[in-house]
């Protein structure tokens, strides 16, 4: 994909963003109806985004990328996880917020923001390496993640272990479905295909319309102060994924798997987290702060490393 398809693309996602700004502000998106509207989209329209993406007829890539992508998957969560304890105290956070910056860290938006970014601006095959990304994501988020959330809460305090119901939820089922129509290129019926695909189409208006939504609901200038945001959006948003296609060039990994693993590691910092300390009682204000001011900025980033990476590689 060229530079300036991948600077009209992020164009229209900005576009698609300010949309949502201006029906938060006029009243049309209240809180209840945002709720609502981001269910559909993680529940049904994002999952539908992966199967229509593999049924698209676009995808070249093979089984031999599949597992390059499961090896890369593990390695790219085994790192951020060994950087996630590192970096908090590399900030100086105060033992109380360390695990949030940990989840900051490792738990991205490779979902809610990544597929769809993914299938507007990369190569077809890059949504393999997406779709694996986003395996590891659920079941790494509801092993390790909270166990880093419940890190020091007392006995009193509301833990909530990792369960079955929470790892295998409707993203994880149809990115599993995905994975196997593409190993053994299954066909789907017309009316079927046809009905995953229009679903999937709503998939990207709808999620940079929320994201906008979530932007003007957060106060999002008290958080551009916290100079630990803008050392973490350097490091971890920036410094990684230059450092990832660094990596990954030097050892020759083809150019799509390179984008790829380079947007799933600028992805801004993810709601799960947030949601999940929400339920235990913790505040959350480091985490929607962060959240706020990485998407935000994610926009920026997102565009320059992509087209600076398509470029030179």
């Amino acid at each position: 994909m060229s530079l300036s398809i991948i600077l009209q693309q992020m164009g229209v996602i900005c576009i698609l963003v300010s949309i949502g700004i201006l029906l938060q502000k006029k009243g049309v998106v209240d809180d209840l109806t945002s709720k609502k509207l981001s269910a559909i989209v993680v529940d049904v329209c994002n999952p539908a985004l992966i199967m229509a993406s593999i049924l698209g007829g676009n995808i070249t890539a093979g089984r031999r990328d599949l597992i390059y992508a499961a090896g890369l998957g593990v390695a790219f969560y085994a790192f951020l996880v060994v950087i996630g304890m590192f970096l908090p105290r590399l900030l100086h956070a105060s033992p109380d917020n360390r695990k949030f910056y940990n989840l900051m860290c490792v738990y991205t938006n490779t979902g809610f923001l990544g597929i769809p970014i993914a299938k507007a601006i990369l190569p077809a095959n890059a949504i393999i390496y997406v779709i694996v990304i986003n395996i590891f994501y659920s079941l790494l988020f509801y092993t390790h993640g909270l166990a880093v959330l419940d890190h020091g809460t007392s006995n009193s305090g509301k833990k909530e272990g990792s369960s079955l119901k929470q790892i295998i939820n409707p993203g994880i089922i149809m990115e599993c479905l995905s994975l196997l129509v593409f190993w053994f290129s299954i066909k789907l019926p017309p009316i079927l295909e046809n009905t995953v695909i229009y679903v999937g189409n709503a998939t990207i208006f709808l999620s940079m319309v929320l994201l906008g939504v979530s932007i003007a609901r957060s106060r999002f200038t008290d958080s551009l102060k916290d100079w630990r945001i803008w050392v973490f959006i350097a490091l971890r948003l920036v410094l990684l994924p230059i450092l990832v296609v660094l990596i990954l060039h030097s050892v020759s990994f083809d150019k799509t798997a390179t984008l790829a693993m380079c947007l799933m590691a600028a992805v801004p910092v993810g709601n799960l987290p947030m949601i999940q300390a929400e339920k235990k009682g913790m505040d959350t204000t480091i985490l929607s702060s962060a959240i706020a001011v990485t998407t935000v900025v994610s926009i920026v980033t997102i565009t320059i490393l992509i087209a600076v990476a398509t470029a030179v590689l």
